[in-house]
């Protein structure tokens, strides 16, 4: 189940990325959940850290967006 929804979160970010529709993206984290299983612990690693720091990056844009800006 973990497999799965990196896969997903994987296809989601690239599809953000590219700026296209939902169904490019759920096709390439099926792609991406056949990767991560045959690569083992070691995907499941890689493909959750890229997840991780793409909502990390968006998290730390949003803060600079809000803050308030002295004149």
């Amino acid at each position: 189940m973990i497999r799965t929804v990196i896969g997903a979160l994987v296809g989601s970010e690239l599809e953000r990325r590219e700026g296209g529709g939902g169904l490019k993206g759920a096709l390439f984290g099926a792609l991406v959940t056949r990767a991560v299983t045959r690569m083992g612990p070691l995907g499941l690693a890689l493909g959750g850290a890229y997840v991780a720091k793409k909502a990390y990056d968006r998290h730390k844009a949003r803060q600079v967006e809000a803050a308030p800006k002295a004149d």
